[in-house]
């Protein structure tokens, strides 16, 4: 299922243990000719190209400027985000996010007070996004609130639909599109998912699947050229520059 290994540490074994323990990785040295492989360094984990000096490690940040400038002068409430989860004064909805990458999305929801619980189901991604959850929650400015407002779970929600913290007002998709030319360019993290995950997921199953689960709404992401999804008109549209957020209604106003 995943040919990405887990790189042995002395500095932290007993981190290294616990990440085979719990994701199965494979441990062994980095003389295997895998693109990526996993490492422990200074009490991260993080993806790196052995064969590839020019390829900087890649790790979950939430505590990167970018994500702390979104999260402090992104416009709160008013983002386009935000609006399509029915997030508003009065209505903080509990959302399921069933497609969670590297938690980017999530982590701005929890940040302006939704309860965000994220499902990913390749145990690469999903290893990378615990560790910066744990690293995150240890950070003074989000340590209130982020253990309570975000979580993880390493499952697909295709297969399992078991063992969630809570009953979804929103269920939140951004499922992974191709990009509408071969030359362009998307962000590395972008870069790295798509090249990691390669299982395909049928996104009219996905939309199936959730559709009866969410009380309030489904809020699918999807780049704007992207045709909706099971061929199905939204309720409402939220559209950005790049992209757009479709939204269907489980309770008809």
């Amino acid at each position: 299922m995943n040919d990405i290994t887990l790189l042995p540490s002395d500095a932290d074994p007993e981190m290294v243990q616990q990440l085979q323990a719990k994701w199965h990785f494979k441990v062994c040295s980095g003389e295997e000719k895998n693109t990526y492989a996993l490492q422990v360094e200074e009490g991260r984990l993080q993806l790196i190209c052995p064969h590839d000096r020019g390829f900087k490690p890649f790790y979950v940040d939430f505590s990167s400027d970018v994500l702390n400038y979104r999260r402090k002068f992104g416009g709160g409430r008013r983002q386009s985000i935000a609006k399509a989860v029915g997030l508003k004064k009065g209505a903080m909805p509990r959302v399921l996010d069933a497609t969670a990458g590297f938690g980017r999305d999530a982590f701005i929801l929890a940040s302006l007070g939704c309860r965000v619980h994220m499902l990913e189901r390749n145990p690469v991604v999903a290893a990378l996004l615990e560790d910066g959850l744990k690293r995150a929650s240890l950070d003074s400015e989000m340590e209130t609130w982020i253990s309570q407002r975000l979580s993880l779970s390493g499952q697909d929600i295709l297969q399992d639909q078991s063992g969630l913290p809570f009953s979804p007002d929103v269920i939140y998709l951004d499922p992974m599109y191709p990009p509408k030319t071969k030359a362009a360019l998307v962000k590395k993290d972008m870069q790295i998912l798509q090249a990691i995950v390669r299982e395909k997921t049928d996104v009219d199953d996905l939309f199936q699947t959730v559709f009866n689960m969410a009380q309030d709404r489904i809020v699918i992401k999807r780049p704007d050229y992207a045709p909706y999804v099971a061929a199905r008109d939204p309720d409402t549209v939220i559209k950005t520059k790049s992209h757009r957020f479709d939204i269907y209604l489980r309770i008809k106003s």
